[in-house]
């Protein structure tokens, strides 16, 4: 589900990009907000690690379930 895997790639980017501005010495603490679950009205800091974490699984068995699928004989849902 591609839905799933929006928060993790939002981690990642985001992570990503503040690390390469840091190198540059250009600070933009902002980026750090998102990278952990701040988004402004919405905190989900308390819940980004447990959220992102089965998150993370619920994506790695659903690629494996589309992975296996030709050898189970299932269709995968569309």
């Amino acid at each position: 589900m591609p839905v799933a895997a929006l928060p993790l790639l939002l981690t990642a980017l985001s992570g990503s990009i503040y690390g390469a501005l840091s190198a540059r010495g250009i600070e933009a603490f902002w980026l750090m907000k998102l990278h952990t679950g701040n988004f402004g009205a919405v905190n989900l800091q308390p819940y980004d690690s447990t959220l992102l974490g089965v998150l993370t699984l619920f994506v790695a068995v659903s690629g494996l379930g589309l992975l296996l699928a030709p050898w189970t004989g299932r269709k995968p849902i569309p």
